[in-house]
């Protein structure tokens, strides 16, 4: 892997926005730049070390379901080198972590699918016996199997938490058809990669799409697909003896900083969640790392 980036520095195009993740620029009125950093978040403030390789691997993760799926729904891909939209000089901050996009009309639903009931899906599980509205069986357990995959939107929030919101209320923000549409595509595609996925020894117990409407109002699957990020993966060996103790099975993702974070004490006192983050040290660094390589090599072989 490359040296790590932190937060990428593009000074020949204009830039759009940072997010946790993501720096995003401009490359004339049609197409986004976006370069995926090593950046990581946990409980929504961003660390200040980096995780090495982490955005390559992220980049390489979802262009290989982008490639898989674009049968179910076009992507925003537009298939032209992020290279070739940078100087010589910045080639370096984008290869092999960037991709070239269509500029899209955004869709400001978060698609959440469903397939283990885990998460703030439990826990509301246990509250109200439903998730999102989506009414569910009885005597479920945590990191259980749902009996068909659900969808349990979000609506985008500029800043902070997304917020769960019912099926319903999405079809008042964006109408039946589109709702309708953005529901049945994102169950097909969670299937069709769970399905896949579950030939290489991993579940994905949950994941979120984004997408956004072309110049023709056609929808577009956009922003990042099926990666550690974006999705709630399990390795199959262990799933068993977890949810069997009604424990979280190990996941591919950054539940290990999480871990860390929860424990470490500053003055005596857990961290309160707000910026700074505590420093992380570099086992945690490395050992963070070696989940996503290793959800990449499993996945693609």
């Amino acid at each position: 892997m490359a040296t790590a980036l932190h937060t990428s520095n593009i000074t020949s195009l204009p830039l759009l926005a940072r997010g946790k993740v993501r720096d995003n620029y401009a490359v004339g009125t049609d197409r986004i730049l976006m370069v995926a950093s090593d950046r990581l978040s946990a409980f929504d403030v961003i660390m200040g070390e980096p995780i090495p390789g982490k955005g390559e691997i992220l980049t390489r993760m979802a262009l290989f379901w982008f490639a898989r799926l674009g049968h179910v729904c076009p992507n925003h891909l537009t298939g032209a080198a992020p290279e070739s939209v940078v100087t010589p000089a910045e080639v370096a901050q984008v290869k092999g972590r960037s991709m070239l996009v269509k500029r899209l009309q955004p869709i400001m639903v978060e698609a959440v699918v469903r397939g283990y009931l885990a998460g703030s899906g439990w826990k509301e599980y246990q509250e109200s016996q439903s998730v999102c509205g989506v009414t569910l069986p009885a005597g479920l357990r945590n990191a259980g199997k749902l009996p068909q995959p659900i969808f349990t939107p979000a609506a985008k929030a500029t800043s902070g938490h997304d917020e769960n919101v019912s099926f319903e209320r999405v079809v008042e923000m964006i109408g039946p058809d589109l709702a309708e549409k953005i529901r049945a595509t994102s169950i097909r595609i969670y299937q069709e990669a769970a399905d896949f996925a579950l030939t290489k020894g991993l579940i994905i117990a949950d994941t979120k799409f984004e997408f956004g409407l072309d110049e023709k109002g056609e929808l577009v699957l956009m922003d990042e697909v099926l990666t550690p990020d974006s999705s709630r993966y399990w390795p199959v060996e262990g799933y068993e003896a977890a949810y069997a103790k009604g424990e979280n099975p190990p996941s591919y993702d950054k539940q290990f900083v999480r871990d860390w974070l929860e424990s470490v004490r500053i003055d005596g006192h857990p961290w309160d969640k707000t910026p700074p983050a505590p420093r992380l040290p570099k086992e945690v660094i490395e050992k963070t790392a070696a989940k996503y390589r290793e959800a990449l090599e499993r996945l693609t072989g």
